[in-house]
């Protein structure tokens, strides 16, 4: 693969949304969706923005208007997700951002894509809280196609555990609370200015 692989945009928008009790994507931030919004974000530094879904999500009002990558594994989490759109794109690298991160910027994405190191596996941010790889906020390199499907094969799903036993670059966060995520009923209400109410 080529080093200065052009960039494709992924969505995490796969999984059940369990601990808040409604759907992530649909959720809304000043008067956003969740998914519409990350798509909105990553839009202006990829070739095109796909929204990564499980087989029975595609129908899905909110995901159906975006173009979808379809997960062909199940229950390996974002790992699948991932894995699926190299298949789908491999010659491309992957930004790749959660959906349940509200509080990304512009100015954030700028700043991995400015530092991304094509020569690894993949560029990721330290987290804040402990200085670990954040894997739903980071760039993955057509060259980590055969080592993360190696890695699923083994039975490992986990994408951070992936980047800490891999080359990658590793960046600082310039906003620390970037990448602060929202996975409860609670943690959204806490937003505070933004509405708490979903998509109709």
């Amino acid at each position: 693969m080529v080093a200065d692989a052009p960039i494709a945009g992924l969505v995490l928008a796969g999984g059940q949304s369990t601990r808040m009790q409604r759907d992530k994507a649909t959720l809304l931030i000043d008067g956003e969706t969740q998914l519409a919004r990350a798509i909105r974000l990553i839009t202006p530094y990829v070739t095109q923005s796909y929204v990564s879904v499980r087989t029975d999500q595609a129908s899905e009002p909110e995901r159906a208007r975006f173009p979808q990558i379809i997960d062909q594994l199940s229950g390996l989490g974002p790992a699948a997700g991932i894995l699926a759109a190299q298949q789908t794109r491999p010659d491309h690298a992957w930004l790749v951002v959660a959906i349940d991160l509200p509080l990304l910027d512009q100015d954030t994405l700028a700043h991995l894509v400015a530092h991304r190191d094509p020569s690894q596996l993949a560029t990721a941010f330290k987290s804040s809280s402990d200085g670990l790889p954040e894997p739903l906020c980071a760039i993955w390199e057509p060259t980590s196609h055969v080592a993360l499907a190696q890695f699923l094969q083994q039975g490992r799903s986990c994408p951070r555990k992936f980047l800490l036993n891999h080359a990658v670059s590793l960046i600082d966060l310039p906003s620390t609370d970037a990448l602060h995520n929202v996975n409860t009923p609670a943690e959204y209400a806490a937003l505070g200015q933004r509405t708490v109410s979903t998509h109709p």
